[in-house]
């Protein structure tokens, strides 16, 4: 068991490199725009359930002019399937605006013009710049990523804003986006929230939680 924070993050990425040799973003999308929708419309939902939507929206609204000219009422039916879909109907078109008056209507390549659109905040810039541009600019740290963090002993705080940071101290810059996508990877479908399956766990000579959830599950089956 590696015995500091950074041994271990960097002891993770070596192994987790190997256990998820293809993780990858979760969302469909074939160019920055359709990204950038959605990753503001996965705010509060999954993937799983914005996949489902995107394929009919983006085939309706291909550009950011699009968007920003989309009729209210209409872009608020073609999104109600997804939570909070009023107030993320009024972001894309808000931001979408802002791209067409201040960007030619294409998605802009830095963290300081990103997260000037409307809906789009540190996490959302993130994903785009990692995952549309190839810029480790930061990690996106999503519910899995500051579950896995703390279990994984590589902080034992709570708050995104406060665990990115930190672990952009502990991993190699070059692995910030990928190591996202590895503990969300490993979140879903190995360290899940509830009843992770330690048994079987790709991580366990790695894990400090590994031993506690292990006496956990002995004391259940008693």
């Amino acid at each position: 068991m590696p015995s500091s924070a950074l041994e271990r993050a960097r002891a993770l990425c070596a192994k987790l490199s190997r256990v998820y040799p293809d993780a990858h973003c979760e969302l469909d999308f074939s160019n920055a725009l359709e990204l950038l929708v959605a990753t503001i419309l996965s705010a509060q939902c999954t993937d799983v359930q914005v996949n489902k939507v995107t394929p009919v929206v983006f085939r309706k609204y291909r550009t950011a002019y699009d968007y920003a000219e989309a009729n209210a009422v209409a872009f608020e039916q073609d999104l109600k399937a997804i939570g909070l879909y009023r107030a993320k109907a009024r972001n894309i078109r808000a931001a979408c605006r802002l791209l067409v008056e201040e960007h030619e209507g294409k998605v802009p390549e830095s963290m300081e013009e990103l997260v000037k659109l409307p809906g789009v905040g540190r996490k959302t810039a993130n994903v785009v710049l990692g995952n549309a541009f190839g810029q480790n600019v930061g990690v996106v740290v999503d519910t899995h990523v500051a579950r896995l963090s703390a279990r994984l002993g590589l902080t034992k705080l709570t708050d995104p804003k406060k665990i990115e940071p930190v672990l952009m101290k502990l991993v190699p810059q070059k692995d910030w986006t990928l190591f996202s996508h590895w503990l969300i990877f490993h979140g879903r479908r190995r360290c899940k929230a509830v009843n992770p399956d330690c048994p079987n766990c790709e991580l366990k000579e790695l894990c400090p939680s590994y031993p506690k959830f292990m006496k956990l599950r002995e004391q259940r089956g008693k």
